[in-house]
């Protein structure tokens, strides 16, 4: 005959036991991180992703079957071309080393290399001559921002001359 105490002691050993641990609910995923969803916050007297992304895009195939991509900038991001500009950002290396000299700063960041596919408004061409250095945290950068895209390369705007902000 088992007592109280044996029977007690085998139900403890169960739930402390893998097997127990499968049949326990189990904790849901936790959800994407916000800030998936939502551009880099705006520095102050900075220029707003919102704005960026406000540029229209036009896409046409080529003749080999490439896709190109050509702007159409609004008054806002017009009356930017050739001014400094402050922008907030998440680094993406185009350079091996911690010093990054020449760089795409992204409005959204990089959570995943395998699903990195930013429309030409959401993100910048950037060089700096003395470099920054790599991390994942939001960058602040300034530097004169130049309007392109007009060869229909994909690339709508750069930053030739950038430090940090």
């Amino acid at each position: 005959m088992i007592d109280r105490r044996t029977l007690g002691l085998s139900a403890l050993a169960f739930v402390a036991s893998p097997a127990a641990a499968a049949l326990q609910p189990q904790p849901r995923p936790a959800a994407p991180s916000e800030a998936v969803w939502k551009p880099a916050d705006t520095p102050p007297g900075g220029v707003a992703w919102s704005l960026l992304e406000s540029t229209r895009e036009i896409t046409r195939t080529d003749a080999k079957g490439y896709i190109r991509s050509k702007p159409i900038f609004p008054p806002g991001v017009k009356a930017l071309d050739g001014k400094v500009v402050k922008v907030a950002g998440y680094m993406m290396p185009l350079q091996n080393g911690a010093l990054q000299k020449h760089f795409v700063l992204l409005a959204y960041p990089p959570d995943c290399p395998f699903h990195l596919n930013p429309n030409p408004m959401q993100f910048i061409e950037v060089k700096s001559p003395a470099g920054l250095g790599f991390d994942y945290r939001v960058k602040v950068i300034s530097g004169t921002l130049r309007l392109g895209g007009h060869d229909e390369g994909g690339i709508f705007y750069r930053i030739w001359d950038a430090r940090p902000a």
